[in-house]
């Protein structure tokens, strides 16, 4: 939906399980118009589209295309955002660090964004001022990146995305960026480490001569390219996580030229501690399900200690518990997704006073438009949270936007 006359406002369809078109086309018939009618929307209402590898196989099939272009005229919908980040499975099975596999060091991610974005330039509207979006992955899992040649790689393979997107923007005018997306234990995972790599690789003299050969424009003119084809997507909850105040990190990307592509709008676990007291496990052992990747960051007066996922965090509490030194005040903010009407949950906080800075912050100063709130663990969590359905609950969420962006 359209707010403030400025923004546009969406969900990510990652909530909804489904790796078919079948499934995804489905999901979205289905929920679109109750969503719709419990917002008492009659205008557009935008759509943050997550399509598998096998999903977007099937949907840029011409009469497939055609038949879901049909399907949006008639339902008053956009499609301004697609979520490009898991490319198999994601739901109702084990997806953990898999989700980033393919990396960016694979050209099987290039070919699967690469039509991706040919599906966007179909669906995206010809509006003036509107730009599309593609989120993905961080580079990779942080442990799989080995040597410089593995992150030069990485660069390579996406500036490669970033001449395809110029093509696109030659063919049809459509402006559509390639979002990475920072994520606590990845590559990218901090907004220091994402300024690093956009100035040491892709933003590269060197590295950008393959745009200088492939498009025959000047140096100057490449980097241009770069900058309006690649950006981050800003995600609240992975932020949040790794404790960035969201002022600060978005002053640095913008000190640093970088395009901020979308916005996600999501809300993290948050625990306040003393070392070995059992209360981390008390309270969060529930919340270490077998599906996805549940990173923690810890905060005390030493610094920041991260763990790749929440039983990890956990058994090192429980260690603690032995130690005479036990002790300290700690925070820990674990990589949950959690409803973002949430303030507070049982025994623990939440991140949504990050989230409610964020949206101040983006009501006076807009470095991008396009928000989607993205809460796709509905499936995992624990049932005294899960009080509405589906369809209610995402209606909630983007009420709970809706109403502070107006307020």
């Amino acid at each position: 939906m359209k707010l403030a006359q400025k923004f546009h406002l969406t969900y990510c369809s990652n909530i909804h399980p489904g790796e078919t078109w079948e499934e995804v086309h489905q999901n979205l018939a289905t929920f679109l118009p109750a969503i719709r009618q419990k917002l008492c929307l009659n205008g557009p209402f935008g759509v943050g589209l997550r399509l598998s590898a096998q999903a977007a196989e099937t949907l840029e099939k011409r009469e497939n295309l055609m038949a879901f272009q049909e399907f949006l005229a008639a339902r008053n919908c956009y499609v301004f955002t697609i979520n490009g980040f898991p490319y198999g499975v994601f739901h109702r099975a084990r997806v953990k660090e898999e989700v980033y596999l393919p990396d960016w060091k694979d050209e099987a991610r290039l070919d699967y964004t690469n039509r991706l974005a040919r599906i966007l330039s179909m669906l995206l509207p010809d509006e003036p001022d509107l730009q599309g979006s593609i989120s993905t992955v961080p580079g990779a899992f942080k442990r799989e990146v080995r040597s410089r040649e593995d992150v030069r790689q990485m660069a390579r393979l996406m500036l490669k995305q970033v001449a395809v997107l110029h093509a696109l923007r030659e063919q049809t005018g459509k402006i559509i960026s390639l979002a990475l997306e920072p994520e606590p234990c990845c590559y990218l995972e901090t907004v220091d480490e994402a300024v690093a790599f956009f100035q040491d690789y892709v933003f590269n003299p060197e590295l950008l001569q393959t745009l200088v050969d492939e498009l025959g424009v000047s140096p100057a003119q490449a980097e241009e390219t770069a900058r309006r084809h690649i950006g981050v997507c800003y995600d609240a909850c992975h932020m949040a996580v790794e404790f960035e105040e969201a002022a600060d990190a978005l002053g640095k990307l913008k000190a640093a030229g970088i395009k901020i592509c979308k916005f996600q709008i999501s809300s993290a676990l948050k625990l306040h501690f003393k070392e070995g007291d059992g209360r981390a496990e008390e309270t969060l052992l529930p919340f270490a399900e077998s599906t996805y990747l549940h990173q923690v960051v810890e905060k005390s007066q030493e610094g920041l200690v991260r763990y790749i996922d929440l039983p990890e965090g956990l058994a090192e509490e429980a260690r603690a518990r032995s130690c005479p030194k036990r002790g300290r005040e700690k925070e820990w903010r674990v990589h949950f997704h959690v409803p973002i009407f949430l303030g507070e949950m049982k025994n623990f906080g939440t991140t949504q006073d990050h989230l409610v800075s964020l949206i101040n912050f983006l009501k006076s100063d807009t470095p991008c438009p396009y928000l989607e709130v993205e809460t796709y663990t509905w499936d995992v969590l624990l049932d005294e949270y899960k009080t509405l359905d589906t369809a209610s609950a995402i209606a909630r969420e983007l009420a709970w936007v809706r109403d502070r962006i107006h307020s």
